[in-house]
């Protein structure tokens, strides 16, 4: 086949900075994180390693529709690994330890979802290049 105007090679390859974007996103959330109070870094910490073992192909983080039972399920899995961690009196007083356990719940829920969110974008945007 002949053609008529030239065709250079690297035309065939990809973009070299078609990945910046999500480097550049990634590198500011790293550093957003950086500002989270000492207890929340504990708790993110732990939600990504959740997040990380269950980081497959077909796992529950990628359902259409996530399990509400489920998410709540691995909030609690969560908090169970924190109070094992944490000594009690980082986590409050004991005379405050009902509000604080609630609180404590909805902060893993919310960074739990957060982080859900992220991945989930981060894999739909990657899924369009491949």
């Amino acid at each position: 086949m002949y053609h008529d105007k030239y065709f250079p090679f690297y035309v065939a390859y990809a973009n070299p900075m078609l990945y910046d974007g999500e480097k550049i996103q990634e590198k500011e959330y790293q550093m957003m994180k950086t500002y989270y109070p000492e207890i929340t870094r504990r708790i993110q910490n732990h939600v990504e390693e959740e997040c990380d073992r269950l980081d497959y192909e077909g796992s529950m983080l990628y359902d259409e529709y996530p399990d509400k039972y489920t998410l709540y399920h691995l909030c609690s899995k969560i908090h169970k690994k924190i109070e094992e961690e944490m000594p009690q009196k980082e986590m409050g007083s004991q005379e405050r330890r009902g509000p604080d356990k609630n609180f404590m719940d909805e902060l893993i829920q919310v960074l739990l979802c957060q982080e859900l969110v992220r991945r989930r974008c981060r894999r739909s945007r990657r899924r369009h290049y491949f």
